[in-house]
């Protein structure tokens, strides 16, 4: 194996498990013939992360978090499906201190072992699990948010005791035992309990409150289009809650800090008409029943798209009052909640699926703002193309998540689709994609077979892989110019 051993766990139902595996049935009895899941997908930019065997149906998270010591419990409890027979599963955790396992109600072993980019959690079921067969996981753990980590930190500290998840693209498991891999996408339930006077935040829509107890409330919501745990937004903070409704009553719903709601008001109140605006130029609705953003005080500095609950730092709209340069972010992650929520490339190093749209409707927008020029953002990313794909690759085969080439050069490949097959079918390759993957999983491929399909020219095909995979710029169609 190669992830040394660190801790281990019930002992006594360790032992038994190996002694009998499928409680007396011999291994191969009736075609059943269990085996560990693999413990990494193999993702070619994160090849441990994620786990093989089964697929993960539904999240139920219940948080209980005390701010200012950073103190928190937690129960996962997992629908999932098994693909294969399984002797054993693993799941992603990082710093998560845990106290139980149990699997379709029993008891199961289970072994905490060090992974490379945070702990791999090795879950024995009694008796195996069989192909096919759906089965229940719970468990119960325990932690510190302040904890230093395995792999990168997924938590962001406030000033005021709370806390925000930036969980991208592997921080999730800082959280809670997951599947921790796009591929597996799944239905969400939180339950998140916070001291009265304090606000939690999660993905999808708010359900209600209720006591639990010691001057306690549980927030619960809900999130019944799938997500991939990477998108996990949950928070505990000083926050207001500001609600509204978008097109077609899609509602709205902000967080703010507690004490900055009239700073803030104004600009979560852009948000129905960007919108309707994306609506419009895609030519698809808003995919999810419910948006909102969510602005720290402090303690995170970047923006980022949580699925239906975008996350951004306090610093993108320092000059709010005399510019609104500021939407062009707004922008960038609401369009993500089309491309890379709701299509979720199937692997990261399809990422460009993901940031290119959202770097190109951002610029889109900001030239029909009369901000910036789309034309003149495009002619300086392509010169500056080149150069980066021989040291980061192309856009369509990074050699690391993030950078200029899965961001602007990205961007830059869409461009050269547009000047290519023309602004109707290039906007027709647009929404083909998002109605044909909705709420799916996709990659590189398939948006090319999906631009060959939709233009019906299967010189689309050789355009792009040139574009996406190529160590060198092709030229840019219209602009014999650029160099």
């Amino acid at each position: 194996m190669r992830r040394a051993l660190l801790v281990k766990a019930c002992g006594a139902a360790i032992a038994t498990a190996i002694a009998l595996p499928l409680l007396g049935t011999p291994a191969h009895a009736h075609g059943f013939d269990p085996k560990p899941g693999s413990d990494g997908v193999g993702d070619p930019l994160f090849p441990t992360l994620g786990n093989g065997g089964y697929d993960v149906r539904h999240y139920d998270l219940s948080f209980d978090f005390t701010p200012v010591t950073y103190d928190f419990t937690g129960t996962m409890r997992i629908r999932a499906k098994a693909t294969q027979d399984l002797s054993s599963f693993n799941l992603d955790i990082d710093s998560l201190a845990i106290d139980a396992v149990r699997v379709n109600g029993r008891e199961a072993a289970w072994a905490v072992s060090l992974g490379k980019s945070g702990q791999e959690l090795t879950v024995t079921p009694a008796g195996g699990l069989r192909d096919h067969r759906p089965f229940d996981v719970t468990v119960s753990y325990h932690g510190n948010g302040k904890t230093k980590p395995i792999g990168a930190p997924g938590w962001r500290h406030m000033s005021d005791g709370g806390f925000v998840s930036a969980a991208q693209s592997s921080r999730a498991d800082t959280f809670a035992p997951v599947n921790d891999t796009p591929m597996d996408k799944a239905g969400w339930t939180f339950h998140l309990t916070a001291p009265d006077g304090w606000t939690p935040a999660a993905n999808g829509t708010a359900t209600g409150t209720r006591p639990a107890g010691d001057g306690k409330t549980t927030f619960d919501f809900r999130l019944d289009a799938p997500m991939a745990s990477e998108l996990l937004g949950i928070s505990v903070a000083k926050q207001t809650l500001l609600t509204g409704r978008g097109p077609h009553g899609v509602r709205l719903r902000h967080y703010v800090p507690e004490d900055q709601v009239d700073t803030y008001r104004p600009i979560v109140e852009r948000t129905g008409g960007q919108i309707a605006w994306l609506e419009q130029t895609l030519g698809v609705r808003y995919p999810f029943d419910t948006y909102g953003m969510q602005i720290v005080r402090d303690g995170y500095s970047d923006a980022l798209e949580n699925q239906t609950l975008s996350l951004f730092g306090p610093g993108w709209f320092r000059n709010a009052a005399t510019s609104t340069t500021y939407t062009n972010v707004m922008i960038h992650e609401l369009t993500h909640q089309w491309f890379g929520d709701s299509v979720t490339p199937r692997t990261w190093q399809s990422a460009w699926l993901n940031e290119g749209p959202a770097v190109y409707y951002a610029a889109l927008w900001a030239d029909q703002q009369g901000t910036a020029s789309l034309e003149d953002k495009m002619r300086t990313a392509y010169g500056k193309l080149d150069a980066v794909r021989k040291t980061d690759g192309p856009p369509g085969r990074p050699t690391a998540l993030g950078g200029f080439t899965i961001y602007d050069g990205a961007a830059v490949v869409l461009y050269a689709l547009r000047q290519q097959v023309g602004q109707e079918e290039f906007d027709a390759v647009m929404k083909s994609w998002l109605i044909t993957h909705r709420h799916g999983n996709a990659d590189s491929e398939d948006f090319i077979d999906n631009a060959v399909r939709v233009t019906h020219d299967p010189a689309v095909r050789p355009f792009l892989e040139e574009w996406l995979f190529g160590q060198d710029n092709p030229a840019m169609p219209g602009h014999p110019e650029w160099s």
